[in-house]
């Protein structure tokens, strides 16, 4: 106990143990958490009405807002929020309540309009003259039964519960933060068509971060690298995402026209006001629904868009000179509006003939999907529906992007592998302890390095939580990697120190001292060797690099001190 109290006195060991404190304040620990973190809230949907906000990518992992209970059910984890969201009816109220408020949600219907063929139309008919009416539950070309009732063409069917718009996972137990190869997600590497400035540049992030925001997707990482050759990437890490559901969207320049013949009426972004995308305003259009055509199903997908009052004048100057044609019932002017996305058609409209010569802000964009099926039509429409509405929120990008390269990672493996980690590096101690004490036969020797091993990795993990950085398959390599220099470098201490122990003449300092003179030979070495897989692979060697260079660093600094004055108390006799 004389030995203990003696070590704990002394200064560099005092340093170290203050920052660990300081590191296991910053993980912030709590094994026992339970429930679901928000990881996104998608705009005007319920839980964005009722006020639930989604969270900063840069906030600690801990400061997220979890979800508890709902309607006073427990939510433990994912499983829990997920079966009760399967059993919510539509109009109904739930109580949402979270570690900082209490939120009021309403759920909202999810419809569909199927279409009819002769057989069932001549059915419904049948129905609707024994009946008079079905509550409006039938519509054609926008109308309910009691003004269609002579030719129905399609009903509307729900389909169950529109999603609340909530993004979550289980609740974080610390505020390290996994990378995607840890907690599943996409990972997509852009590259410039052709040379930016950087004010170019900047828009470019900028505009990215913002379009995948107002896609739903909050859990973002998007910054600018570059490799060994001075190519400039922009790397985009999303957590809790497909790749399918986000690689056309990065991809995408975004370039978003509306022209009337060769004259360009608005333009996405800033030429529109307010792009609508409520379940009221927005869908699979009720006017034409989905229908099937060789080899397959098609849906029509509609949502309302108000223009500035300078787009909308630009539009009322070039219609007031086109020529009304009427077709049938209808009237519509003699040029269509011709919708283009990055240079490809998208759509095509009539113009109605009511909207000669006017400044109208309010106007309707359709588009399609296709699918084997309906129901793949129907998600393929929506999700094309979901990109536009995005790209005309947000307008373009200052230059096409290429797809150098995408990884999806399962979030499944990811749990896998933390768990077969853990596992690992707990054998790897043992092991590693048993070689110690085996060489040395001393546990006064043994333990120590044990104990200082440990100390490097939380001193790396706190220091990885303090910064935000995110921990994958690379940055777990790189601890690897200091850890063993670290016991490599706590051998060399003790070998010099127990090399001199009979001749009583060998001064301790200058035993540490050659020590140390080799340790730091050593991690010069290393750190040289480290600093060009910063900005080699484009940056993706990056965390191995990071991660190594600042845990032999706080080794070096931090605990090879404290573990040589350690030893020599232990040892001197």
């Amino acid at each position: 106990m004389s030995k203990l109290r003696e070590i704990i006195k002394k200064i560099r060991v005092i340093i170290l143990l203050v920052f660990l404190l300081f590191a296991v304040v910053a993980i912030n620990p709590n094994p026992w958490q339970e429930g679901v973190a928000i990881r996104g809230v998608l705009k005007n949907s319920s839980a964005y009405l009722a006020g639930i906000e989604s969270p900063s990518p840069t906030s600690p992992p801990r400061s997220r807002e979890v979800i508890q209970s709902i309607n006073n059910i427990p939510i433990r984890n994912e499983a829990d929020y997920y079966g009760f969201m399967q059993k919510i009816e539509p109009n109904r109220t739930i109580l949402l309540k979270t570690n900082k408020d209490t939120y009021r949600l309403e759920t909202r219907e999810a419809v569909q309009f199927i279409e009819l063929n002769e057989t069932e139309t001549n059915l419904v008919e049948q129905i609707v003259q024994v009946n008079k009416t079905i509550n409006g539950t039938l519509v054609t070309e926008n109308k309910t039964i009691q003004s269609y009732v002579e030719v129905p063409k399609r009903i509307r069917s729900s389909v169950g519960v529109e999603d609340i718009g909530l993004s979550v996972y289980d609740a974080p137990k610390s505020n390290i933060r996994k990378g995607l190869d840890l907690q599943g997600g996409t990972r997509v590497l852009l590259e410039p068509e052709e040379k930016i400035s950087s004010e170019d540049m900047d828009i470019i992030l900028s505009n990215m971060k913002e379009r995948l925001n107002v896609y739903g997707l909050s859990d973002v990482v998007v910054k600018e690298t570059k490799d060994l050759s001075g190519n400039r990437f922009i790397l985009v890490e999303i957590a809790g995402a497909n790749e399918e559901e986000v690689k056309d969207l990065l991809a995408q320049q975004g370039k978003f026209e509306a022209n009337i013949g060769n004259d360009t009426v608005f333009r996405g972004g800033g030429d529109i006001t307010y792009v609508c995308r409520s379940a009221s305003c927005a869908g699979i259009d009720p006017s034409s629904g989905c229908g099937k055509f060789q080899g397959g199903w098609s849906c029509q997908f509609r949502f309302s868009i108000t223009l500035s009052p300078q787009a909308a004048q630009r539009q009322a100057d070039v219609t007031k000179d086109l020529e009304v044609i009427t077709e049938g019932s209808e009237q519509y002017l003699s040029k269509k509006i011709e919708l283009y996305l990055d240079n490809s058609l998208v759509d095509e409209l009539n113009i109605g003939s009511d909207l000669k010569g006017r400044a109208v802000t309010d106007i309707s964009i359709s588009g399609s999907g296709s699918g084997n099926t309906r129901e793949e039509a129907t998600f393929d429409s929506l999700k094309n529906m979901k990109r536009l509405q995005t790209i005309l929120i947000t307008g373009s990008l200052p230059v096409k992007l290429n797809i150098v390269q995408t990884d999806g990672i399962s979030p499944v493996l990811g749990k896998e592998f933390i768990k077969n980690a853990v596992i690992m590096a707990i054998a790897a101690m043992i092991v590693i302890a048993l070689i110690i004490f085996i060489r040395f036969r001393k546990l006064e020797i043994s333990v120590p390095i044990i104990f200082t091993m440990l100390a490097e990795i939380i001193l790396l993990l706190g220091f990885a939580a303090l910064v935000g950085w995110n921990l994958d398959i690379a940055a777990i390599a790189g601890i690897i990697v200091s850890a063993g220099t670290g016991v490599n470098d706590q051998i060399i201490i003790t070998d010099e120190v127990l090399k001199g122990e009979a001749d009583v003449t060998y001064n301790w300092k200058q035993k540490i001292k050659k020590a140390f003179f080799i340790i730091i030979g050593a991690y010069l070495t290393l750190v040289v060797a480290m600093v060009p897989l910063l900005f080699a692979g484009a940056g993706l060697l990056k965390g191995f690099a990071f991660t190594t260079i600042v845990g032999i660093s706080g080794g070096v600094f931090l605990t090879r001190p404290a573990f040589a004055a350690t030893i020599e108390i232990l040892l001197k006799k």
